[in-house]
């Protein structure tokens, strides 16, 4: 369904069952729509990179299915130094005003609250929720499940399954309800729990953290997952 006061550019591929509600702006060439995506009026996607180094070049912004992109949010396309394409996956939800740069990559099951800002090259692995004014720094890394709170400025790596929060962000706890949510089993969360003590201990270096729980948590995935992102 295309609604009134569309705009659709040449060049520009549009799965089954999308809907355009009206006043969406749909740039290209190279942008890509799978099925049943849902778009509000105001949303501008695959308009050109904000990059002063684009020249034009043909560049592609790729979009999974099932997403819910809300009123005036922008998705840009890739650079050619970025390797061409910004790509977002499937069962997204963006809110008003939030904005993906270029070449980001973001996975399934993402959440940007009103107004979350994603630079530059920055990667969202799956499960991730941003909150309301959440600032990403580009090249930043946001480790699966994991949480930032409204107002975070984030300049660094996160790992997976913890909240951050805080300007600059750090990590202040974990995500128990993230968790929860995904379906991780009640072993394993009790295993990050138990990490996420180990790990964050007053006084102790990080490094030795990761030691310890690896010495006493090793053969659990999800806190293997999360001593890999530590290093």
């Amino acid at each position: 369904m295309v609604g009134p006061l569309c705009h659709v550019a040449a060049g520009v591929r549009v799965g089954d069952g999308c809907e355009l509600l009206g006043s969406v702006t749909l740039l290209g060439p190279g942008t890509r729509l799978g099925r049943r995506n849902r778009v509000f009026p105001g949303a501008v996607l695959g308009a050109p990179p904000q990059d002063r180094s684009h020249r034009g070049e043909p560049t592609v912004l790729e979009i999974g299915d099932d997403n819910e992109v809300r009123e005036q949010v922008t998705i840009h396309r890739g650079t050619a130094k970025g390797g061409g394409a910004t790509r977002v996956g499937s069962r997204c939800l963006f809110m008003v005003g939030a904005h993906v740069a270029h070449d980001a990559q973001v996975g399934d099951d993402v959440i940007l609250t009103n107004l979350a800002t994603l630079g530059g090259h920055v990667v969202v692995e799956p499960h991730v929720v941003c909150g309301g004014h959440v600032a990403v720094q580009p090249f930043v890394r946001l480790g699966r499940g994991c949480f930032l709170a409204g107002g975070a400025r984030v300049e660094r790596d996160v790992p997976p399954f913890v909240i951050a929060a805080g300007d600059r962000a750090r990590v202040r706890a974990l995500n128990a309800v993230g968790l929860e949510r995904m379906g991780v089993p009640s072993a394993s969360r009790a295993a990050l729990e138990r990490a996420f003590r180990i790990l964050w201990h007053k006084g102790r270096p990080l490094s030795e953290g990761v030691r310890l729980a690896r010495a006493e948590l090793a053969g659990d995935a999800y806190v293997e997952e999360l001593l890999g992102a530590l290093g």
